[in-house]
């Protein structure tokens, strides 16, 4: 009997094995922040500040969204899920690097969180959030965004 394997589900399923470990009861949450009523830049710069996401972005979509890297030990989370990806880009600031293509808005930002769109979606709205959620990779993978003010 032959076994078939999708190394490319494999793949993801071990770079994300970490991240689907409990969250410590110190984690850096990010549930006050994606309420969507503040801006890319009053989101991003306390996180660069205080080292919890690397300054140098590890994406930059065409539409300008760029994506940062929680560091090693930031312990971040959004509604609950552990963050794997912080994201933003505002019009003009010297924090985010312009893609090629048009911006998604003058100002953006949010996560991408390790867990199902649904399970995500009903916490954000519990907790008050108007984000946008989109699923990102079936089951594993959420955008929780926000688009201007």
């Amino acid at each position: 009997m032959k076994v078939s394997v999708n190394y490319t589900w494999l793949a993801v399923l071990t770079a994300l094995a970490p991240g689907l470990l409990p969250v410590s009861s110190y984690a850096y949450e990010l549930d006050p922040q994606l309420s969507c009523r503040s801006n890319a830049h009053a989101f991003i710069s306390p996180l660069l500040k205080d080292r919890y996401i690397d300054p140098k972005p590890m994406r930059v979509e065409a539409n300008s969204v760029n994506a940062f890297r929680p560091e090693h030990d930031s312990n971040l989370t959004a509604f609950g899920f552990r963050v794997y990806a912080v994201l933003g880009y505002e019009h003009g600031d010297a924090l985010f690097k312009r893609g090629d293509g048009q911006p998604v808005a003058d100002s953006a930002y949010g996560a991408v969180v390790l867990g199902a769109a649904e399970t995500v979606e009903a916490q954000a709205r519990k907790a008050g959030s108007s984000a946008v959620i989109h699923q990102v990779v079936p089951l594993l993978l959420t955008a929780i965004f926000c688009s201007g003010p």
